[in-house]
């Protein structure tokens, strides 16, 4: 049985058991009388207003990824592909909804949460990763449903009995409940700008860990072509990860390579590559600090370490920037 098949016979829940993070999230916020759902996919340029990096000339577009993008000594091929595998299985995260439930603080600080009390028909978008893919059919009893339970399923009386469920990580201040589940929608294949519009907008919480800014979805479609699609890219992300992670294990500590996949500002991917400075152990949990350049709407993309082992609930979303402008994830099992 699969790891995400194992995990949603887990009770959903809200998990606090982690730790305090500040409150300089980035998710994108668009804000106006009529905001335009649209405007977070302008290209990067066109953001002058960007104060963290103007010009955002280290952010490295998806499509136009190479080997030479990579630092020297690391211009590995295998590395190339893995880092493009990532990029296959990002996503963007649009929320139109915040939960009346938001809390006005970070547990045990005096630090504003995210979006508490905002207007609720502000679009925010954010960054989030695919993490396993399962396919079931005729009600198969790993599954919570007998049939597709999609929205067209949903108000079909023939549903489909073929269907297709994936676990998507994020941040919980990007979507923090089922209320706001029920208001985002994700945008795959988001490689550069005109291509197609690929959308999943069924979407569920499976767990939100407040403390640790991490929230894990539940998605689900019965489009044969796009969860094909979605299966043959993760398995092939799981080859890659396994390969990279073996040639990279023994020299993690010393060349701390770290990149992030994600949608700045909501536009199409980008990649930034950098270094883990800090590791910090949290009971049995780990949290790094890094130089990776993200900016608002990379909120809830995986921080992908090279050379650490990594299974469900091990991956890392990044959260935001601390005072001192290292950027920190948020936590989970890291060896």
């Amino acid at each position: 049985m699969s790891s995400r098949k194992r995990k949603i016979q887990h009770k959903r829940k809200h998990d606090n058991d982690n730790i305090d993070v500040c409150n300089d999230n980035e998710s994108y916020r668009q804000t106006g009388e009529n905001p335009d759902p649209e405007c977070g996919e302008a290209n990067l340029s066109n953001f002058d207003c960007c104060k963290k990096h103007p010009g955002h000339r280290q952010f490295i577009p998806f499509h136009k990824l190479t080997l030479k993008h990579l630092p020297d000594g690391y211009q590995d091929h295998d590395l190339y592909e893995f880092i493009k595998s990532a990029g296959d299985q990002t996503v963007r995260l649009g929320v139109t909804e915040s939960s009346r439930y938001r809390p006005e603080f970070w547990p045990k600080t005096n630090r504003p949460y995210p979006f508490y009390n905002s207007e609720k028909s502000n679009l925010r978008t954010g960054s989030g990763q695919i993490w396993g893919v399962d396919k079931f059919q005729n009600g198969d009893i790993s599954s919570y449903h007998q049939n597709c339970w999609c929205i067209q399923c949903q108000n079909s009386d023939s549903p489909s009995h073929v269907w297709w469920e994936f676990n998507v990580y994020t941040a919980t201040h990007v979507v923090f409940d089922d209320i706001e589940a029920s208001h985002t929608s994700l945008r795959l294949f988001f490689d550069k700008n005109n291509c197609p519009v690929v959308t999943v907008d069924k979407v569920i919480v499976d767990l939100a860990d407040i403390k640790g800014d991490l929230c894990v979805l539940t998605c689900v479609t019965c489009d044969n072509n796009l969860g094909n699609k979605v299966e043959k890219k993760w398995k092939n992300y799981e080859i890659k990860l396994m390969k990279v992670n073996k040639k990279f294990k023994m020299s993690k500590d010393k060349h701390r390579l770290n990149f992030i996949v994600s949608h700045p500002h909501g536009c199409c991917k980008h990649v930034s590559v950098g270094h883990w400075i800090n590791r910090q152990k949290i009971g049995y949990k780990t949290r790094f600090t890094y130089t990776t350049c993200t900016c608002p709407g990379s909120s809830g993309a995986v921080v992908h370490f090279v050379g650490f082992d990594k299974w469900w609930m091990s991956d890392l979303v990044h959260c935001g920037t601390f005072k001192n402008k290292l950027n920190y994830s948020g936590t989970g099992y890291v060896t």
